[in-house]
Parts: structure tokens; C-alpha cells; sequence
């Protein structure tokens, strides 16, 4: 019986050793630097977040919103101000030509914060996936 319960432990303490490898690596993940390119368009300051799960036609749809003023205008309808696209890592922004119904964009907040947090809880409101969203484009006003 010594021998079962020492074993039981063995296992136990392996589990929580495995689960406390995980957990550390979703934190390095979520803490991950994500490059990010910036730039004006109009009167309005972008960044695009360069997560590595965007596709190549992902990147150059948020290229085109970032650089194009009237793709610019379909987020942000005030260039007053602040505005979030958020999206699921696993769902992605564009599949099969079309945007996922889980990518949100929400415009014309107060500030960068609230506009990052209304996107991201909308956008985890409507995914299906279990990863949460996170933000790839954010927009505010030029300075």
C-alpha cells in the first residue's frame, strides 16, 4: 500500500509540474512582443499588431485599412475618436473572402483603453474558439 500512495504522489506532483509548465507558457504567450507598424492616415494614427497568425491576405486587408482612407473610414466613422479591431487567434479576420463574424471593430471611444476593451469583449462575446481575442489594428487621432 506505501508503494500505491507513493506512486499516487508521483503522479500528482508530475500533473501539477505539466500544469504549471502550461500555465507559464500561456503567460508567455500572452506577455509575447508583438511588432507592430504604425503610421498617419488622414488625421488618424494606426498600428497594426503583426500577430504570426495572420494569413498573408489578413495582413494586406489590415495593410489596405491602415494606409487607405476610405477602407480607413468603414472602422473609424469620427476621426475624433479611438477605435479596436479585435479578432480570434484560431478564427482569424478573412476566411474564404469574407470577414469572420467573431472580428469586431468598434470606433468612436473616448480613449485607446476603452476602445481596446470594447473590441476585445465583443469580440470574445462572439467567438467560438477557445484562445480570446486579441487586438490587430488600433486607430486614434493623429497628433
Amino acid at each position: 500500500m506505501g508503494k500505491t500512495v507513493m506512486m499516487k504522489a508521483g503522479v500528482l506532483g508530475a500533473a501539477l509540474v505539466a500544469g504549471a509548465a502550461i500555465a507559464q507558457a500561456q503567460t508567455q504567450a500572452e506577455t509575447q512582443v508583438v511588432p507592430v507598424e504604425t503610421g498617419v492616415n488622414g488625421g488618424s494614427a494606426v498600428s497594426l499588431h503583426l500577430h504570426p497568425f495572420l494569413t498573408p491576405e489578413e495582413l494586406s486587408t489590415l495593410r489596405l485599412v491602415a494606409s487607405n482612407d476610405q477602407a480607413l473610414s468603414l472602422f473609424v466613422t469620427s476621426r475624433t475618436g479611438h477605435a479596436a479591431l479585435a479578432v480570434s487567434p484560431d478564427e482569424g479576420f478573412v476566411r474564404d473572402g469574407s470577414a469572420v463574424p467573431s472580428a469586431v471593430a468598434l470606433g468612436d471611444l473616448p480613449d485607446a483603453e476603452a476602445a481596446r476593451t470594447a473590441a476585445l469583449a465583443a469580440c470574445d462575446g462572439a467567438r467560438k474558439a477557445q484562445t480570446p481575442c486579441v487586438v490587430v489594428l488600433e486607430v486614434a487621432p493623429s497628433q
